[in-house]
């Protein structure tokens, strides 16, 4: 009965000290990426006239939305919405960390597509906070080639 008694008080102290220390832990904040790339589809063909949501992602960092304009059944052209706010412009990229872009496999210089208009066979959004103030593009896939359509500072 001793030698059990013994092994317990041992373990006792043994847990008691690991959830201390988890205790004393302080959940870390992470800041987020410098350069980050989120990648989404594009809707496929017979969806209904309107606007129609194309993709979503949400972080603790903000929600992005990806969102067409379909007509005949066929997306015409695709924005971003960054937390509830439609993105449109401008015309030219802002000013972007060309490392950050070359990362995420968007070719410097950057292609552009006609103002008001987006399309692609796929779409990307490039999140970089490596240079000055943030900033959020919006790319679509032609081709090989990321082509520039929007973007904003955050």
């Amino acid at each position: 009965m001793l030698s059990a008694h013994l092994l317990s008080v041992p373990a006792a102290l043994l847990l008691a000290g690991g959830v201390a220390v988890l205790a004393a832990a302080p959940a870390e904040a992470k800041d987020p990426p410098s350069c980050a790339a989120i990648s989404f589809r594009s809707l496929p063909g017979g969806a209904p006239d309107g606007e129609q949501d194309a993709g979503l992602y949400k972080s603790r960092f903000g929600k992005i939305e990806v969102k067409a304009d379909v007509k005949g059944g066929q997306a015409t052209s695709y924005y971003m919405v960054l937390n509830g706010k439609k993105v449109d412009g401008p015309a030219n990229p802002p000013k972007m960390s060309e490392a950050c872009l070359k990362s995420k496999h968007v070719k410097v210089p950057v292609a552009k597509q006609a103002q008001g208009t987006c399309t692609g066979s796929r779409f990307r959004v490039v999140v970089d906070r490596s240079s000055g103030k943030p900033v959020a593009a919006f790319f679509g896939l032609q081709g090989e080639d990321w082509a520039y359509c929007s973007a904003t500072t955050l």
